[in-house]
């Protein structure tokens, strides 16, 4: 019955301290590689949102000025810009991500957000946008009706209500891809995977797994990149290749690492993480100063008065230091049954994880966020 009282007490701690561990689980190749060359791109542009119920903006912006002005003329309107009234249009900036192997024709979403004083693009309609690639080229032209999932409304004077942002909106299957960025993988024979934490280690056991798999395929270049020669025989059947590829397991591995987060008081230690011999004291000195008032009173039919005085009591209490001493074989588990054990607190535990870093007993990185 002690031994489940102790083990319930030990998991509670854990709870309420706010202790977590790190173990690097069997996953697959996919979930910590990706391919080279597939990757997506960001478009940006610059339109307007007609439309607006009177919440453009004003006449001092002077670019919804010009632009209108520009657009009116490429449809053959001349008109003086200074007596232009603007406030059912926003300029706006329109974003959005071009995801690999999108084929022309294709529609994407776009981000549309007020760049000038306009209080809401609610309502309003995107005209015809290019957005432009890092390049300058036009990959995509956006057009539509903007959602902005907010709203503001109020009397004007001073008593409004707001939800959200309604000065940025969505434009869901908005822009027409017009132009692809495809790179043509595997068209020299070979691909390279790309690791998301580059590890020396885990590079080397990632070609290791692909070289059981096909014999003499893959080699690793360097930490953070895995090259694989395609077999004959998959040249024209490159997505089953890499499909084999990424479901194939595989044990990444970490550096030692500590994380601390000190407003939190979490702390999460990685699988590896182990202390040379260590002897840890906990403890702490209270001190309690109480201030009291006296009251002084002369004898009846005396000449003498009331006297107040005031008293300070000072009482000091050291608290018992816990010390333990951790074997140069500790590991995570050590460590955390040892603190525990002394009843540290997550403070505490921040505390002396600091102190053995700085005696260099331990080996791992100390993070602190």
């Amino acid at each position: 019955m002690k031994k489940w009282i102790a083990l319930f007490t030990v998991v509670l701690c854990l709870a309420v301290s706010g202790l977590a561990f790190a173990e690097a689980p069997v996953t697959r190749i996919k979930d910590i590689a990706k391919v080279q060359g597939v990757r997506a791109n960001q478009l940006v542009g610059y339109g307007l949102v007609m439309g607006l119920n009177g919440t453009g903006d004003s006449n001092k912006t002077l670019e919804v000025l010009q632009s209108v002005t520009n657009m009116l003329r490429r449809f053959g309107v001349t008109i003086d810009a200074a007596s232009l009234k603007t406030k059912n249009v926003a300029a706006v900036t329109v974003t959005a991500t071009l995801p690999p192997f999108v084929r022309e024709g294709d529609t994407i979403d776009v981000t549309v957000s007020s760049m000038g004083d306009a209080k809401s693009i609610q309502g309003g309609t995107l005209i015809q946008t290019p957005l432009l690639a890092g390049n300058g080229e036009v990959y995509a032209v956006a057009q539509g009706a903007v959602s902005t999932g907010g709203f503001t409304a109020g009397t004007g004077g001073g008593n409004t209500r707001q939800k959200n942002f309604p000065t940025v909106g969505l434009t869901p299957n908005g822009a027409i891809v017009e132009r692809t960025v495809e790179e043509d993988l595997g068209k020299d024979g070979t691909i390279s995977l790309s690791l998301a934490q580059p590890d020396f280690t885990t590079a080397a056991r990632i070609a290791q797994t692909i070289n059981m798999r096909y014999a003499g395929a893959a080699t690793a270049s360097n930490p953070g990149r895995v090259d694989i020669h395609i077999p004959p025989h998959f040249r024209n059947n490159l997505v089953s290749f890499v499909a084999g590829i990424e479901e194939l397991p595989i044990m990444p591995d970490n550096i030692a690492k500590v994380v601390v987060n000190e407003r939190t008081g979490t702390i999460v230690m990685g699988g590896e993480v182990s202390v040379d011999s260590i002897a840890i004291a906990q403890g702490g000195i209270s001190i309690s100063i109480e201030k009291e008032e006296d009251v002084s009173q002369p004898t009846p039919f005396s000449v003498g008065s009331t006297v107040v005085t005031k008293n300070a009591s000072v009482d000091v209490n050291e608290e018992h230091a816990n010390t333990i001493v951790l074997d140069a074989t500790a590991n995570v588990s050590d460590i955390v049954g040892a603190l525990n054990s002394v009843g540290a607190t997550p403070r505490d535990i921040i505390s002396i994880l600091q102190a053995i870093k700085a005696a260099g007993a331990l080996h791992a990185e100390l993070e602190i966020i």
